[in-house]
């Protein structure tokens, strides 16, 4: 029962720090990333898709994102996608070819896209510590109904907060890294 629920809230804490990295990842520095594009939806083929799913993306430059369409019939799907998905960015068409020049960053963005980064971190902890809660009520109905000690409980308790600030100690690195990333000039 203790391991079962120390192993669930491990893996539980470990998806939302994977969710925050991969909401890190999607914001804009100013250099060139193909991660940048991970949030762009298409609509192709009768449906919406990601971005990856109907065209590669390479960052050739670090001024420069390179997108080549599998199937030259959605070339004008993802440059609508790539504008629908507000990222600031001016896709041009070169035939099969999308190039994207990454304009810098003013310091008004910077600070704006910082500020978006403090938000998804505080998201990423607001799940962490509702994770925590989950495994401290699931360790006290346990303890109710005589299935552990109370002594088990409590050292479940200090596991769980344990796992916790290990988790919100490895989101405030995340997006303490982002944010340099975001400032530098």
């Amino acid at each position: 029962m203790l391991e079962t629920l120390l192993k669930e809230t491990k893996s539980r804490m470990h998806k939302s720090i994977e969710a925050v990295s991969r909401e890190l990842g999607s914001v804009r520095t100013g250099k060139a990333s193909v991660h940048l594009l991970d949030t762009v939806k298409v609509e192709a083929y009768g449906s919406v898709m990601p971005l990856n799913q109907v065209a590669n993306a390479t960052a050739p430059e670090p001024r420069l994102l390179v997108v080549q369409a599998y199937d030259k019939s959605t070339v004008g799907d993802i440059v609508k996608g790539i504008q629908k998905a507000d990222l600031g960015l001016n896709p041009m068409v070169d035939g099969q070819v999308i190039r994207i020049p990454i304009p810098p960053l003013n310091e008004e963005r910077r600070k704006e896209l910082a500020r978006h980064c403090k938000h998804i971190a505080e998201e990423g902890r607001v799940a962490v510590r509702n994770i925590r809660r989950d495994a401290n009520e699931q360790a006290k109905k346990a303890q109710k109904d005589k299935e552990i000690s109370e002594d088990q409980e409590a050292d479940l308790h200090d596991e769980v907060q344990k796992l916790t600030d290990e988790s919100i100690t490895k989101i405030d690195e995340l997006v303490e890294k982002k944010e340099k990333e975001v400032m530098e000039v």
